[in-house]
């Protein structure tokens, strides 16, 4: 097997996952994922589809993030992972599909509009 790469969005950060055999090294940007995702709960939110399927430590995945925030982007990651083991094996996909990791999250940030100060907030209204 080759690399086998995918991407994943979510919000404005975009994830470039390549996987590849190996023991389970995960790395984001050139750095480790311990170091570039210092919370666990991301860190957890990344490996979350591996360890759905029981493949974390086959597999060696290296992640050009880009754009948007630490939440969006652990997101983005791992949307971008749970592609890439579908397209390894097709047997993992109903259990990435279950598990709501296949689905893109298409919640943006609603554009400002013009003569108010946020996207659905009104300046305040006096009536004298």
């Amino acid at each position: 097997m080759e690399v086998v790469n995918t991407v994943g969005r979510r919000k404005a950060a975009v994830a470039r996952v390549f996987v590849k055999p190996g023991k389970g090294q995960i790395t984001i940007n050139r750095k480790e994922l311990a170091v570039y995702f210092p919370l666990e709960i991301l860190q957890f939110q990344v490996k979350q589809p591996l360890l759905a399927t029981n493949t974390a430590e086959n597999y060696d995945i290296t992640i050009n993030l880009d754009g948007g925030g630490i939440k969006g982007q652990a997101e983005a990651a791992r949307l971008g992972i749970a592609r890439a083991l579908c397209e390894i094996d097709a047997e993992m996909r109903p259990t990435l599909k279950k598990a709501g990791f296949l689905t893109r999250d298409p919640r943006e940030v609603e554009r400002k509009k013009p003569g108010q100060p946020g996207a659905r907030r009104k300046f305040q209204f006096s009536k004298r």
